[in-house]
């Protein structure tokens, strides 16, 4: 986004000068003509933008959230039905934005509406801020008259998405903080408790036990060679992110995820759960199949059931039909793959699709009650087992000191 300086004259003959963001002088130009002025000069204004305000908008972007989209689709919704013209609401919005990124966002949409853009086509030219799903309904709420509809089916699809989002981030929010703790006491015991006890025990002079030992020599390779496992340890994160930034990376990670214990079903019931949902949202619109197949297998968030679903769409594409294919990815269990037979035998897959999300809403509560009962013991043995070792390495040679003594 570039700032513009223009004078134009406007229908009176007047003299009109102000200035334009936009990405183009065309763009501005078309923008002044839509508003009945004839441009005279348009120069484009030197960018003075300093880092910090760079670094700003850079957080603002990364700030945008969920919560974000959902205020924004039922503010349109309520502006639309109450019959605002679409540029004036977004206008309206942008100035009452305090997010820097999408205020600026939501002022290029506005230029771009004047310029006669369509809203799907400016809300496209912000793909890290609107995702494609909501750009495929708005653009289907254009083409039949029913915006105010789109915005209303937006909100409420965004709302349950926010909510199996939280419910899962409560469920893993424990053990992470837990596992955390454990890891920061170890740490701390090895780098500053064990050397604390070792000068005690190299005083006294006495014949430790081999726990002690292994305790003593873990601790002082801790000790002496930190900032190599901290070097190593960086090093193979930063290995681990770089592979999984790549496609094929990307895919096995995700896989990985799927088959890790107690937490893959999870997440995948959740992906599941999101594909039903918003494929449903997708028919209700009027999106074609093939299409809607295509937009939300990019919006599910794992590649590897992305993948699973691009064969499912190239099936449909070669005439299978949807439940055939659904049995094929092996991705759907038994119940879901009849719902959808039967929703292609009534020709109303998408009530059938939002029955299965419910399915898999119900799914992902059971999971996440197991998730808590299976992992609290697994979290007590580890607990358990480190105040173990502690007094085996080191309470016991105490112990046995102290008999000696007597």
């Amino acid at each position: 986004m570039t700032n513009y300086h223009y004078k134009a004259r406007n229908s009176a003959g007047k003299l009109v000068i102000g200035t334009l963001e936009a990405e183009s002088t065309q763009l501005v130009a078309q923008t002044l003509h839509n508003r009945g002025q004839i441009p005279i000069t348009i120069e484009q204004i030197k960018d003075s933008k300093d880092l910090l305000e760079q670094l700003n908008y850079w957080q603002a972007l990364r700030n945008i959230d969920t919560n974000d989209l959902i205020l924004f689709s039922r503010q349109m919704y309520s502006l639309t039905k109450a019959g605002v013209p679409i540029t004036r609401a977004i206008i309206s919005l942008a100035e009452s934005n305090r997010n820097i990124a999408m205020k600026q966002a939501l002022q290029n949409i506005s230029q771009r509406l004047e310029a006669g853009q369509t809203l799907s086509q400016a809300l496209a030219q912000h793909p890290k801020i609107f995702p494609l799903l909501l750009i495929s309904i708005i653009n289907v709420g254009e083409t039949t008259g029913g915006l105010e509809q789109a915005f209303n089916q937006i909100s409420h699809y965004l709302y349950r998405e926010k909510e199996t989002q939280g419910r899962v981030k409560s469920a893993f929010r424990y053990p992470m903080m837990v596992i955390a703790a454990i890891s920061i006491a170890m740490v701390v015991v090895n780098i500053y408790v064990i050397p604390a006890f070792k000068g005690v025990f190299d005083k006294l002079g006495a014949e430790l036990p081999w726990q002690t030992r292994l305790l003593m020599s873990i601790s002082n390779f801790t000790v002496n060679y930190w900032p190599y496992l901290l070097g190593g340890l960086l090093a193979i994160l930063l290995i681990l992110r770089k592979f999984i930034s790549t496609p094929q990376g990307k895919l096995q990670w995700h896989w990985l995820m799927l088959k890790l214990p107690l937490i893959g079903n999870i997440i995948t019931d959740a992906t599941m759960e999101r594909f039903c949902r918003s494929f449903a949202m997708i028919m209700q619109a009027g999106v074609p199949l093939i299409q809607g197949i295509a937009i939300v297998s990019n919006s599910v968030g794992n590649e590897y059931i992305s993948s699973k679903l691009q064969r499912m769409r190239i099936g449909i594409e070669k005439g299978d039909s949807i439940s055939r294919m659904a049995k094929n990815i092996g991705l759907f269990p038994p119940l879901v793959i009849q719902m959808l037979l039967v929703g292609e035998e009534s020709g109303n897959i998408s009530d059938m699709l939002a029955e299965a999300a419910e399915f898999y809403e119900g799914e992902i509560d059971a999971l996440l009650k197991n998730l808590a009962t299976a992992i609290e013991p697994i979290l007590i043995i580890i607990i358990g087992l480190m105040v173990l070792i502690l007094a085996l390495g080191i309470f016991l040679p105490m112990w046995n000191i102290s008999s000696a003594m007597h």
